[in-house]
Formats: structure tokens, sequence, C-alpha cells
């Protein structure tokens, strides 16, 4: 008797279906702007994090997945990376599960959007680059993105880009380098969650150009760790927080309060919300010396450029956002 063995195109098509219901099940419809509405996802029971270039008008409408409808207002946006977060009234939205694990190129996902009454789109594709940081032409600056050949149709600005386990990986929108991109989960919650706190998300400077380097042995014996890279300074800008505290190029910048800084990510994560304005202790070796200074970090001024920018008045020409 023959043994029969399952079909595997079967089994991936199953897998993605079941991947795209789980992911389907927190995105919802945001409905703000006289065309074809967005999507958005649920960041908690009251709230939904979506692309704030969406948001054309204060009269907001969520549908959520079960059809039932919400109003809404916008609470906070981030222009630097086009997400606003928007309070439900009523409550009670699905919240999206986020992936554990970073995501890779080449990995396979989903993009997921709910533009229509008609239910859950999807498209299928792998993630093509992992990049960062990138200046976008609204003046931001986006600490770290995600590029994929999943095809974002209209109104998928705001849905999620899910992993095979139906997990978000980041959250897509067409509305910052005039090609569509996603946010990286983890960045996307952390505006979200300064915008649920502040309104928006401040971010630091400290006036350095900097490069991942590793640290050698005598190195690491003078940190009295075990660390494998740290930020080499490779520049200082003239009168910056940076130089007015005495760091120099040569230095190579180990730690900031206290969190070791192995790459930009790193350094990146500690730059945001109420650590601007305040004095600081950055750890740094010079030569195989440790050295920890005090400095007061800047707010970057392309993060208040880019939130002159309303994204109300259209995008720049040749522009197409969905």
């Amino acid at each position: 008797m023959e043994r029969e063995f399952p079909n595997p195109l079967v089994a991936l098509s199953e897998a993605l279906a079941e991947a795209a219901a789980r992911g389907a099940a927190a995105t919802v419809t945001v409905d703000a702007r006289d065309r074809q509405p967005a999507s958005g996802v649920g960041y908690a029971a009251d709230q939904v994090l979506t692309a704030d270039h969406v948001i054309e008008r204060e009269e907001i409408r969520v549908v959520l997945p079960d059809g039932q409808e919400r109003k809404a207002v916008r609470i906070g946006r981030d222009p630097a990376t086009d997400l606003a977060l928007l309070r439900v009234s009523e409550g009670s939205v699905p919240v999206l599960e986020i992936a554990k694990r970073e995501p890779q190129v080449g990995q396979i996902v989903l993009a997921i959007g709910r533009p229509t009454p008609e239910g859950i789109q999807a498209s299928l594709g792998v993630i093509t680059m992992v990049g960062g940081p990138l200046r976008t032409p609204w003046g931001g600056w986006l600490e770290r993105y995600l590029r994929t050949d999943a095809t974002m149709y209209p109104g998928f600005s705001g849905g999620p880009l899910i992993d095979g386990e139906g997990q978000a990986v980041g959250i897509n929108t067409s509305g910052l380098a005039g090609i569509p991109l996603s946010i990286p989960i983890r960045l996307a919650w952390q505006v979200a969650e300064a915008l649920a706190r502040e309104g928006q998300v401040r971010r630091g400077y400290l006036g350095v150009r900097t490069q991942p380097v590793p640290l050698a042995s005598a190195q690491q014996e003078a940190l009295g760790r075990a660390q494998s890279y740290g930020l080499l300074i490779t520049g200082v800008e003239e009168g910056g927080p940076a130089a007015r505290a005495g760091l120099r190029s040569g230095d190579i910048l180990t730690a900031f309060q206290g969190h070791a800084v192995q790459d930009v990510e790193d350094l990146q994560a500690q730059l945001f919300g109420d650590v601007v304005g305040r004095p600081v202790e950055v750890e740094v070796l010079r030569g195989e010396e440790r050295r920890t200074l005090s400095l007061i970090v800047g707010e970057r001024r392309e993060a208040r450029e880019a939130e002159r920018w309303p994204f109300r008045g259209g995008p720049r020409r040749g522009f197409r956002r969905r």
C-alpha cells in the first residue's frame, strides 16, 4: 500500500491563510479621508496605530474586524515615522500580536490591509532589505525600515506586515519616501508608547558621527565586562552636546545611561522621549582607558522640522501614497 504524503503546497497555503487570519484579527479600517479608507492595528484596547498621512480630517471612523463602527480622535502623531495613534470610543479593539524575533532579509511575510467593508486583503512577499537610518523627503529621519516585495495595495498603509506565524514584524506605509516601506514593529511600538504618553516623539541627538568597531580583549578588560562592539566616534559636531561634554573623534562610545551600546540601533533606542534636555552619563574608551562623561542630550532638529508637515495638503509631485 502506497504511503500518502501531505502536499507541501497545500500545507504552505493553509499555513499562510492561518497567518493572515491571525493578523487580520487585530487589523481595522481607518476612514479619515475623502478617498479610499486605509488600515490600522490595535495597539491597546482603546487605541489604534495607523499611518499619519491617512488622517486628512478631524472626523475619524474606525471599523473593527467584527464590523462594528467606532468614532476616534488622534491623540498623537510622529511625521518622522508616518505614524499616528488614535483613541477609539468605547474601547474593545483587539491588540496586535508582535513577533519576538527580529525581521530578517529573505523572510516570508504577508502585507495585510482592511481598506474596504469587503474584508481583509493580503499580498505575499519576502523582506528584501533591512535598512536605516533614512532621511525622508519631508525633513524627518527614520531610524530603521523594512523593504518587501509584497504588493502594497491602495489602503494598505497603517496595516501590519506579518510573519508566517501571523505576528507583526512591521507597520506598512507609503507616505515617507515615495515607495512602500514598513516601520519595524519594535520601533513602531516605541513610537506608539511615546505618543500615548506625550502626544509626540522627542528624539535626542549627540552631535557625533559613528561606526561600529570590534573591541579588543584589552579594551573589554578596561570596561570590566564582555562587550564585543562599541561605536567609534569619527566626527564631532562643533558646539554640539558631545563636543560640550568633551567627547572626541577616536573615542569609542560603549554605554549610554548604563546600557551597553554596540551599534547605532542601541544608541538610537536610548535617544527617545524624556531623555531630551536632561544630563546623562555616557561611557567611552579613550585608548584603553575607560571614562565616564556627563552630557546634556539635544533635540534633533530634523524631528522638529518634520512636525511642520501636516500631511494634509497632498504629497509632493511624483509621490503616490496609499
